[in-house]
């Protein structure tokens, strides 16, 4: 398979070398002037020290998924383990961090649920409303606190779309059908956008079926005077959970989530000083049957609620940039399992970044968290960036960070999982170097890490004749490894071309465990390789193929391709997507095998 890869990353580089000669460039300076909003200064991506990603609603489109789990898919060093299709759970990791140590944020809002990171992409948004989406790894992340252990991905929506309405219609294998309606309204004083789809199968396997609801409303009031901009959404997920957490053939389990969010934010500029002032309000639901048709034999349910104000500022002096702002929440949940339990939590933050004639920027800061049940911590960082050339720049990162334990962590029970009210913190110390060169057709960055990390927390057994997996702090773990990513952008016969690279290469010394002992840490990616080539030949036709290659530690190895087409015939789209073309046979969490080829064919309507 080694031998396959490189010959593959050959030929790949050598016909871009021929096209690159046949073709005339293409501007890419759209990505490179993106502000991210993601960190706590806003910096356009070209000037940001620090490892980020961008998928843009473009990216989205031609990726064919129909949901932000698959459309993550496609990022190296991302590593989305997917217990079912359309995103009805699947988990979310970034550098071999555990799902509870990814922090994900919608329009800057904080997703974390201390109940479990299990439900954190339930909060992702339906994929017509996103504008694009930011992903920061590594120490660099240590700003936002709490569950930003290995990274953060922040998920953008569209500012507007002006008067329209779009229409979306889709049916495949496994009889899948998915439908949704977008409508955006431009007034004088306001704005709005309004979402709503459903995503539907039978199932690909025994008792893997689901249906899926999104809502989604956004408005922007008073836009003449003080916009205020307002986010609301609602997620109901009921899918069969077979195998999901237990491997008895029997049991058939089901699971039943929602998610709703509701948030108020604005924006004050005043002379050098940007406040963004935020509050907002989260809701949780799980229900969750070992047995679905019989509640009575085991039934889980969790209602969660978190309240959240924050304020985040910036102040631009002729000595830099000045970032610092606090955010509070509150966090309750009530559970027949996990009991009736609170946390209360305290963010505050502070950088700023120096700048030395047009080529050194050094930005140090640290961000304080209290938790009214594990005390304060600190988490102190450097980043530094150097520009070489107008389109080369080095960059280092150094930082701790630092994540409590989630109740399900300290208190859950159940036949087959036991929390652990001894449980101490988790805590790293990340040290990161990387270079990114940007041109008018050709993006790439590679990037260096190492963590240091303590107390990581994963649920163990002391062997195979134990039935029961603990919540137990291991010992130190060492995790290095290696990111590459690529973007050419050409043109052949006047038509726009694209081809993304990205490799991942990840080591921790925590392989040396049993598999059989560890529900979570050791199905970390060591190899992962992902291509996306698109591409248009003719007029209002354009063509996506996706490759994934994937090695975990665990010893599996498993290639995935993936293709779609697209026609745009005046106000309508046609859709063709291909998954796992070539059959594979593949598990990315616990016992659950991914599906086989799969169809799925879609009309839209833009009006």
């Amino acid at each position: 398979m080694k031998i396959k890869i490189t010959l593959l990353l050959i030929i790949i580089f050598m016909c871009s070398t021929v096209l690159r000669a046949q073709s005339n460039a293409i501007k890419n300076d759209t990505l490179k002037e993106v502000v991210i909003t993601s960190a706590r200064i806003d910096l356009p991506f070209k000037e940001n020290s620090r490892t980020i990603n961008v998928i843009t609603s473009k990216d989205i489109v031609n990726s064919a998924a129909t949901n932000v789990a698959d459309v993550l898919q496609l990022v190296a060093g991302v590593d989305i383990r997917r217990r079912g299709t359309a995103g009805s759970q699947a988990d979310l990791y970034i550098r071999g961090g555990g799902f509870d140590q990814t922090l994900l944020l919608i329009d800057g809002i904080k997703m974390d649920d201390a109940q479990t990171g299990h439900h954190t992409l339930n909060a992702a948004l339906p994929i017509e409303v996103i504008e694009r989406i930011e992903i920061i790894k590594g120490p660099a992340a240590r700003i936002f606190g709490q569950n930003a252990f290995t990274g953060a991905i922040n998920i953008v929506t569209k500012k507007n779309l002006q008067n329209s309405v779009s229409a979306n219609i889709e049916t495949g294998s496994f009889g899948q059908l998915n439908g949704s309606v977008t409508v955006g309204k431009e007034f004088k004083n306001s704005s709005f956008i309004a979402h709503v789809g459903t995503l539907s199968s039978d199932g690909y396997r025994n008792n893997s079926d689901y249906n899926n609801y999104n809502y989604f409303l956004k408005g922007v009031f008073n836009k003449t005077k003080q916009p205020i901009e307002m986010i609301a959404t609602f997620f109901d997920k009921k899918f069969g959970a077979e195998n999901f957490y237990t491997t008895n053939p029997n049991w058939n389990e089901y699971e039943e989530t929602q998610n709703s969010v509701l948030g108020f934010s604005t924006t004050f500029n005043t002379g050098n000083f940007k406040i963004k002032p935020r509050i907002y309000w989260r809701r949780g639901q799980d229900i969750f049957l070992l047995k679905r048709d019989d509640p009575s034999f085991f039934r889980n349910l969790h209602i969660t609620n978190k309240i959240g104000v924050e304020t985040n500022v910036s102040y631009r002096s002729s000595l830099g940039i000045t970032g610092f702002g606090v955010d509070i929440s509150r966090f309750s949940i009530s559970s027949n399992n996990l009991g009736d339990r609170n946390r209360t939590m305290a963010n505050l933050f502070l950088e700023h970044r120096f700048v030395f004639g047009d080529f050194i920027d050094i930005t140090p800061g640290v961000a304080v968290t209290y938790f009214s049940d594990f005390d304060f911590n600190a988490f102190p960082g450097l980043d530094v960036g150097v520009q070489i050339s107008e389109n080369f720049k080095a960059y280092g990162n150094v930082g701790y960070t630092f994540r409590a334990p989630t109740f399900t962590d300290l208190f859950y029970n159940s036949p087959t999982t036991s929390g652990n009210i001894n449980l101490e913190p988790e805590s790293a110390f990340a040290q990161e170097i990387g270079v990114k060169f940007s041109a008018l057709n050709f993006l790439a960055s590679i990037a260096i890490f190492n963590r240091d990390s303590d107390n990581l927390i994963d649920f163990i057994r002391p062997n195979t004749n134990t039935d029961v997996f603990t919540a137990t702090n291991i010992a130190e773990v060492n995790t290095k490894g290696i990111e590459f990513d690529a973007t050419y952008l050409f043109k052949l016969n006047d038509f726009n071309q694209s081809l993304k690279v990205g490799y991942s290469y990840l080591e921790d010394d925590i392989i040396d465990q049993n598999p059989e002992l560890s529900r979570y840490s050791l199905n970390t990616l060591r190899h992962q390789f992902i291509t996306q080539f698109s591409s248009s030949f003719i007029k209002n036709v354009r063509h996506n193929i996706m490759y994934k290659h994937a090695e975990r530690t665990t010893g599996q190895s498993y290639n995935v391709w993936d293709a779609s087409i697209i026609l745009d015939v005046k106000k309508v789209s046609f859709t063709v997507t291909a998954n796992n073309i070539f059959n594979a046979e593949y598990i990315e969490s616990g016992f659950v095998p991914m599906p086989g080829s799969a169809v799925l064919a879609g009309l839209r309507y833009n009006l």
